[in-house]
């Protein structure tokens, strides 16, 4: 039995850059050792996958190795494939998810992901953390994932992290970020303990980001900048307990997979 899907480019207005994922839209959930085997065939970051439920779009993802509570760019590309493959009329999509209810809406050419804030405290003994990255931190904080603070945009983009000893920590990810030279701030991301060594463009990662600039900047509204090899431009608002993370999507690919 085939079954559709489509591979979007997620914060990006072009083909090949910002984060790439898969969208499945299914009638009904298929068993989970299975959706793992599809997003491990596409060897993606993240492979989405969405069933209709009364209260709105049950949206899942997976990396290659395991299913993770929430992804930012994976949801965009899942809203971008409802609204320009599947015809969705609504101005906003609502998600529910492990995480909680998630929506994204279409302002003025743009897709706004809406999720919550994830502010991070600090991190006191951070040697390992430091040493595993190779940087010298002017602040290492943690939720779920580490967000470590270096001095400079070159800074970050110098980042080798030694990727085995990284994923021995007890975090799904870490964070590097600066302010940057002409966004506001820019960032990257790792997470090889769920099977991702470096993520392009990691909407979830904002959740953090967001909330911990808008405070040192003195500012609500940000620019953000992943400077990953592929890249990606973020729009970023706090609004009390949420934050909006606005970008483009575009479609570079649809198929059918055969289970069968």
């Amino acid at each position: 039995m085939p079954i559709e899907f489509h591979q979007v480019d997620a914060f990006s207005d072009k083909p090949f850059g910002g984060n790439p994922a898969i969208v499945y839209r299914l009638d009904s959930w298929l068993p989970d050792t299975l959706m793992q085997s599809i997003a491990a065939e596409h060897n993606l970051a993240e492979t989405a996958f969405l069933v209709r439920e009364d209260q709105g779009w049950h949206i899942r993802w997976f990396t290659p190795t395991t299913e993770v509570p929430l992804c930012g760019h994976a949801t965009l590309a899942s809203a971008y494939v409802l609204f320009d493959i599947y015809k969705e009329t609504a101005s906003r999509i609502d998600f529910i998810s492990r995480s909680g209810p998630l929506s994204v809406s279409r302002e003025d050419g743009l897709l706004w992901l809406d999720f919550p804030t994830d502010t991070p405290s600090p991190i006191d003994d951070s040697a390992q953390i430091t040493q595993a990255l190779g940087v010298e931190a002017l602040q290492v904080l943690g939720t779920d994932k580490l967000l470590v603070v270096l001095e400079s945009e070159q800074a970050v983009r110098a980042c080798r992290p030694d990727m085995a000893a990284l994923a021995k920590l007890p975090w799904l990810g870490a964070i590097v970020t600066a302010r940057g030279t002409r966004h506001d701030f820019v960032s990257r991301y790792f997470a090889p303990a769920i099977g991702i060594d470096e993520d392009p463009v990691t909407g979830a990662a904002h959740c953090c980001l967001i909330p911990y600039w808008a405070q040192g900047l003195e500012k609500t509204h940000l620019t953000a900048y992943q400077c990953s090899q592929r890249g990606g431009e973020l729009l970023c608002r706090l609004e009390g307990d949420r934050v909006k993370i606005g970008g483009h999507a575009t479609l570079v690919a649809s198929g059918q997979l055969r289970l069968a």
